[in-house]
């Protein structure tokens, strides 16, 4: 893909493949990539979708997962029985009645629509619960005998000491929705909502057309700013997604 992004029309289907191209077309690629279509507000998009998202999610996960890992009450192992459960369940088979119930909401082709399907995610509590049972219990007890309410423990002490499940889940987040296609091509049609990757499908049908250097260059920037996060943070990803599997 990197390697197409460079190169001029006449070399993209040469017999004699190489990575770098003979006759560098970069400037051209990149120059049609960003001024043909609206791909940094595509971009945009994509960062204000993917960070409400994550925001709402570990508002809501964070302190679920708590109550699942540090509570005791009745019904705590069905309640985590169902979200084992919602992790089996493929998105895809959720999309009607979704779709209907944010056409009664009246919030089609808009961020809302992009965001309120994703606001719970039972991967989020199972992660997130996993590490918090790693935490002593111990650390609990004395900060609800320093005056600690529940929701306080679980913003001021238990989520900063779980960073790398954060980090860990903030990665699969964003990668998930920033390269959904599904979802947004059932709910937006408008170009002023549109994520990176339905505009990227858009560009490809109108303006790109048969010119597969400047998609090339499109996909290019919109996968960019996921690697680049993935490779900063990659010590964090690993540690949270392994924290919490071994006792």
């Amino acid at each position: 893909m990197v390697s197409l992004s460079l190169k001029p029309p006449a070399e993209l289907f040469s017999s004699n493949f190489s990575l770098l191209p003979e006759h560098w077309f970069a400037v051209e690629n990149y120059t049609k990539a960003l001024t043909a279509a609206p791909l940094p507000r595509y971009m945009l998009n994509g960062v204000i979708v993917c960070a409400a998202i994550l925001l709402l999610q570990i508002i809501v996960c964070a302190p679920a997962a708590y109550a699942l890992a540090k509570l005791r009450f009745a019904g705590r192992e069905i309640i985590f029985g169902f979200v084992l459960i919602g992790l089996l369940i493929p998105h895809q088979v959720l999309a009607l009645p979704l779709f209907i119930l944010c056409y009664w909401l009246g919030i089609l082709n808009t961020y809302a629509a992009l965001i309120f399907p994703f606001v719970v995610s039972p991967f989020g509590i199972f992660l997130f619960r996993q590490f918090f049972m790693s935490i002593p219990d111990d650390i609990v007890h004395a900060a609800r005998l320093d005056g600690l309410s529940e929701l306080s423990i679980v913003w001021r002490i238990v989520l900063p000491m779980s960073l790398p499940a954060v980090i860990a889940f903030s990665i699969v987040s964003v990668v998930g929705h920033w390269n959904d296609l599904f979802w947004p091509l059932l709910v937006v049609h408008s170009q002023e909502f549109m994520p990176p990757s339905l505009g990227i499908v858009t560009f490809a049908n109108a303006e790109a057309g048969n010119d597969y250097g400047p998609l090339m260059a499109g996909a290019t920037l919109v996968v960019a700013p996921l690697v680049i996060a993935f490779f900063a943070a990659q010590r964090w990803f690993i540690e949270g997604l392994t924290a919490g599997s071994v006792k």
